[in-house]
């Protein structure tokens, strides 16, 4: 029994950290089709600067999951498969694979290598799956890039790495392309990885001075990139400088200092004034979620209905993104993804101030004196939010209150001071939040918004939507795309229930001077990034 406590102890740890690392991603970017090139590009050998906000933390590829870190790893580590602008997988280390819904063979390319000039092998790709399918190595990585009930057996002569689960893992080949790869001996220290690298992708990490910046210096022979691309033309040399202030790094990029950085504030005005190039990806930036727990106003179906139809959200989300939002299509997959219906429109409730008081009022609450109340206790509610997402959103949150309160809700506004809404929303003491949830696949939507709650699951808002429940369960027993039918009513299902309200998208956008690239969810995509004319 004391093994068994030990073990769910240290399920739960890792399951905290995939929590954070979800809503680390909550601002995670989704591709769009602008580009940011337009000139020719002339191929590599020079120094490329790319600017970052922070410090990544550790490097670690098996534990570090930071939003830096992970578009940094993407420069050193590659991945079985990539995905394609419409979410279907590519070859990459793989070069071929089998999948059902608890299984998955790769072939492993021949002739990938490590840094340090060893063989990246089939068996080197299994040890990776079973290390972080361990418990006790407490990675993030699971459940994210590995499914929980993982293991990895190899085939050396056939070069195969077969992947078993016992649950449905429907994306498992999709999941493949967020695990960075390292040959076995690096799964013994994962620490001496932290400021290092042993890559397997096409840089290796040459210097690392923390809070400065990291240089990343190509590696000769590579040629396992997407679809077999090799490092032709990719520039020699990838400086990622940290630059914590956006205006200095608009600065800086306007300057030919720097080559590229993501500015999401009031510089894109004078950067898009200049005619700087960029590649812009969209994200849901706002989306309310309910906390049901007994005892919680918004336990009651009819108390989210009414508190979504009196807030016009498209004035919230013009608020919170400065007029520069657009209406989300979905409930937060960060694009490339294999499932793209629209899943919102007509699935909230419509801005009606009077079909809200229609609903309360059905429900036994009444009106008295402004405030509308029910055995005797008055409708209050609190909004948290966490204040680093900024003014905008601060705005937006107040402006919501006040519509609450013009309707007769005693609302308030509670803004987190620590960086993270996780604390607030794992802690249960919350009414609504602003949180929207980004993830790369929608079965990984299911851990937060089906299940237990903390401190046990991260069903934060403690949803039992049964509808949710049996069309995921269905969507589950199909593999890949094949489900996406089912996942897109499994998603309609949350919104119709008012279980989640999505408000907003936001277009991040990552300015370019000298260079061009595409983008994913991580950033940029290293094997597109060449120097320019311009």
């Amino acid at each position: 029994m004391a093994g068994t406590a030990e073990a769910e102890t240290r399920n739960r740890r890792a399951r905290g950290a995939r929590v954070a690392a979800a809503v680390a991603t909550v601002l995670g970017l989704v591709g769009t089709a602008t580009a940011c090139g337009g000139t020719s590009a002339v191929g590599g050998g020079s120094a490329v600067t790319v600017a970052v906000a922070g410090d990544p933390g550790s490097l670690s590829p098996t534990t570090a999951l930071a939003t830096t870190a992970l578009a940094m790893n993407s420069f050193a580590y590659d991945t079985l498969v990539h995905l394609d602008a419409k979410g279907a997988p590519v070859p990459g280390v793989a070069e071929e694979w089998s999948a059902t819904t608890t299984s998955a063979t790769f072939t492993i390319r021949p002739g990938v290598t490590c840094e340090d000039g060893s063989a990246l092998t089939a068996e080197d790709v299994a040890a990776e799956y079973n290390h972080i399918a361990d418990p006790k190595n407490q990675s993030p990585m699971l459940g994210l890039s590995v499914p929980v009930t993982a293991v990895a057996k190899a085939d050396k002569a056939a070069r195969t790495v077969t992947v078993t689960t016992t649950k449905p893992a429907p994306f498992i080949v999709q999941m493949a392309r967020l695990l960075p790869l390292v040959c076995e001996e690096s799964l013994a220290k994962p620490a001496s990885l932290a400021r290092a690298t042993n890559a397997s992708g096409p840089y290796r990490l040459a210097e690392a001075v923390p809070g400065d910046h990291y240089t990343y210096v190509r590696r000769d022979g590579y040629s396992w990139g997407p679809d077999g691309s090799t490092g032709a033309g990719l520039p020699g040399k990838v400086v990622v400088k940290v630059v914590a202030n956006e205006s200095t790094a608009a600065n800086l990029l306007m300057s030919g200092q720097i080559n590229a950085a993501l500015i999401n504030g009031a510089d894109q005005d004078r950067l898009d004034a200049a005619k700087v190039k960029y590649r812009s990806l969209e994200a849901l930036f706002g989306q309310l979620l309910f906390n049901q727990a007994a005892g919680r106003p918004t336990a009651d179906p009819a108390v989210r209905r009414a508190l979504v139809s009196v807030l016009d959200l498209r004035q919230l989300g013009n608020v919170a993104t400065g007029g520069k939002g657009g209406t989300p299509a979905r409930a937060g997959e960060i694009a490339p993804t294999p499932c793209t219906g629209d899943t919102v429109r007509g699935n909230l409730p419509a801005h009606d101030p009077q079909e809200a008081a229609a609903a309360l009022t059905a429900a036994g609450w009444t009106k008295s004196g402004g405030t509308w109340t029910k055995d005797g206790r008055p409708l209050t509610v609190g909004l948290d939010y966490a204040a680093n997402q900024g003014p905008q959103v601060a705005s937006a949150v107040e402006l919501a209150v006040q519509q609450w309160t013009s309707f007769g809700v005693r609302a308030t506004a509670k803004p987190t001071g620590s960086g993270s809404i996780v604390s607030v929303v794992g802690g249960g003491d919350w009414d609504i939040a602003w949180a929207p949830i980004g993830v790369t696949l929608p079965d990984q939507l299911t851990q937060f918004y089906d299940g237990p709650p903390p401190p046990k699951g991260n069903n934060f808002g403690s949803i039992a939507n049964p509808d949710y429940r049996r069309l995921a369960a269905e969507a589950a027993a199909r593999p890949g795309a094949t489900g996406c039918a089912l996942w897109d009513a499994a998603q309609a299902a949350l919104v119709k229930h008012v279980d989640i309200a999505p408000i907003v998208n936001k277009a991040n956008r990552y300015y370019a001077k000298g260079v061009t690239f595409e983008v994913d969810g991580s950033g940029i995509i290293p094997s597109t990034l060449r120097r320019s004319a311009d």
